[in-house]
Protein backbone atom coordinates (compact mmCIF):
# COMPACT_ATOMS: atom_id res chain seq x y z
CA UNK A 1 0.00 0.00 0.00
CA UNK A 2 1.14 3.58 -1.06
CA UNK A 3 1.48 6.22 1.76
CA UNK A 4 -1.17 8.71 1.24
CA UNK A 5 1.53 11.45 2.03
CA UNK A 6 3.54 10.64 -1.14
CA UNK A 7 0.58 11.99 -3.09
CA UNK A 8 0.03 14.71 -1.31
CA UNK A 9 -0.65 18.24 -3.14
CA UNK A 10 -1.54 20.58 -0.39
CA UNK A 11 0.18 19.79 2.59
CA UNK A 12 2.92 18.42 1.70
CA UNK A 13 4.02 20.75 -1.13
CA UNK A 14 3.78 23.50 1.53
CA UNK A 15 5.91 21.85 4.03
CA UNK A 16 8.42 21.27 0.97
CA UNK A 17 8.16 25.18 0.15
CA UNK A 18 8.49 26.35 3.28
CA UNK A 19 12.22 26.33 3.89
CA UNK A 20 13.09 27.78 0.50
CA UNK A 21 10.43 30.05 1.13
CA UNK A 22 11.66 31.71 4.34
CA UNK A 23 15.63 31.50 2.95
CA UNK A 24 14.72 33.17 0.14
CA UNK A 25 12.80 35.98 2.01
CA UNK A 26 15.77 36.31 4.49
CA UNK A 27 17.42 37.58 1.28
CA UNK A 28 14.62 39.82 -0.25
CA UNK A 29 12.18 41.00 2.58
CA UNK A 30 10.48 43.93 1.00
CA UNK A 31 9.65 42.22 -1.89
CA UNK A 32 7.83 39.33 0.12
CA UNK A 33 6.11 42.18 2.07
CA UNK A 34 5.02 43.75 -1.10
CA UNK A 35 3.55 40.59 -2.76
CA UNK A 36 2.00 40.14 0.85
CA UNK A 37 0.12 43.21 0.57
CA UNK A 38 -0.74 43.06 -3.35
CA UNK A 39 -2.47 39.04 -2.24
CA UNK A 40 -4.17 40.58 1.21
CA UNK A 41 -5.54 43.59 -0.78
CA UNK A 42 -6.12 41.13 -4.33
CA UNK A 43 -8.21 38.46 -1.59
CA UNK A 44 -9.83 41.12 0.40
CA UNK A 45 -14.20 41.18 0.65
CA UNK A 46 -15.30 43.06 -1.67
CA UNK A 47 -17.44 43.21 -4.92
CA UNK A 48 -16.67 39.70 -4.93
CA UNK A 49 -16.36 37.59 -1.73
CA UNK A 50 -12.77 36.55 -0.83
CA UNK A 51 -14.46 33.07 -1.23
CA UNK A 52 -14.93 33.50 -4.75
CA UNK A 53 -11.57 35.00 -5.17
CA UNK A 54 -9.75 32.37 -3.77
CA UNK A 55 -11.34 29.46 -5.90
CA UNK A 56 -10.41 32.02 -9.48
CA UNK A 57 -7.30 32.04 -7.75
CA UNK A 58 -6.80 28.11 -7.49
CA UNK A 59 -8.61 27.93 -11.18
CA UNK A 60 -5.88 29.85 -12.29
CA UNK A 61 -3.50 27.88 -10.39
CA UNK A 62 -4.40 24.88 -12.65
CA UNK A 63 -3.71 26.60 -15.69
CA UNK A 64 -0.73 27.65 -14.81
CA UNK A 65 0.26 24.50 -13.61
CA UNK A 66 2.23 25.59 -10.23
CA UNK A 67 1.76 22.89 -7.40
CA UNK A 68 2.47 25.50 -4.94
CA UNK A 69 -0.12 28.09 -6.06
CA UNK A 70 -2.37 25.10 -6.01
CA UNK A 71 -1.87 24.47 -2.07
CA UNK A 72 -2.15 27.89 -1.33
CA UNK A 73 -5.36 28.81 -2.78
CA UNK A 74 -6.70 25.71 -1.87
CA UNK A 75 -6.18 26.22 1.17
CA UNK A 76 -7.56 29.59 1.24
CA UNK A 77 -10.45 28.29 -0.88
CA UNK A 78 -11.16 25.75 2.43
CA UNK A 79 -10.65 28.68 4.88
CA UNK A 80 -12.95 30.70 3.21
CA UNK A 81 -15.56 28.66 3.24
CA UNK A 82 -16.08 26.91 -0.26
CA UNK A 83 -17.56 23.72 -0.56
CA UNK A 84 -16.00 20.63 -2.49
CA UNK A 85 -18.55 20.74 -4.86
CA UNK A 86 -17.58 24.29 -5.72
CA UNK A 87 -13.98 23.36 -5.96
CA UNK A 88 -14.74 21.01 -8.28
CA UNK A 89 -16.90 23.55 -10.35
CA UNK A 90 -14.06 25.92 -10.24
CA UNK A 91 -12.10 23.52 -11.50
CA UNK A 92 -14.52 22.11 -14.43
CA UNK A 93 -13.62 25.50 -15.68
CA UNK A 94 -10.09 24.86 -16.20
CA UNK A 95 -10.46 21.77 -18.43
CA UNK A 96 -12.56 23.81 -20.81
CA UNK A 97 -9.94 27.25 -20.75
CA UNK A 98 -6.74 25.11 -20.51
CA UNK A 99 -7.92 21.63 -22.22
CA UNK A 100 -5.74 18.35 -21.25
CA UNK A 101 -3.04 19.74 -19.22
CA UNK A 102 -6.14 20.92 -16.89
CA UNK A 103 -7.40 16.71 -16.60
CA UNK A 104 -3.81 16.56 -14.97
CA UNK A 105 -3.72 19.37 -12.53
CA UNK A 106 -7.16 19.51 -11.87
CA UNK A 107 -7.37 16.32 -9.64
CA UNK A 108 -4.15 17.58 -8.02
CA UNK A 109 -5.88 20.72 -7.12
CA UNK A 110 -9.28 18.82 -5.99
CA UNK A 111 -7.13 16.69 -4.07
CA UNK A 112 -5.31 19.50 -1.94
CA UNK A 113 -8.49 21.04 -1.36
CA UNK A 114 -10.12 18.41 -0.10
CA UNK A 115 -6.87 17.85 2.42
CA UNK A 116 -7.58 21.46 3.73
CA UNK A 117 -11.52 20.94 3.55
CA UNK A 118 -11.38 17.48 5.33
CA UNK A 119 -11.45 18.46 9.31
CA UNK A 120 -8.20 18.26 10.95
CA UNK A 121 -7.62 15.23 13.76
Amino acid sequence: MTDSTEHSHGKGVQSALAPLARELRKVIPDTYAGFAALHTAALAEGALPSKTKELIALAIAVVEQCDGCIAAHARGAAKAGATKEEAAEAIGVTFLMAGGPATVYGPRAYSAFCEFAEPSG
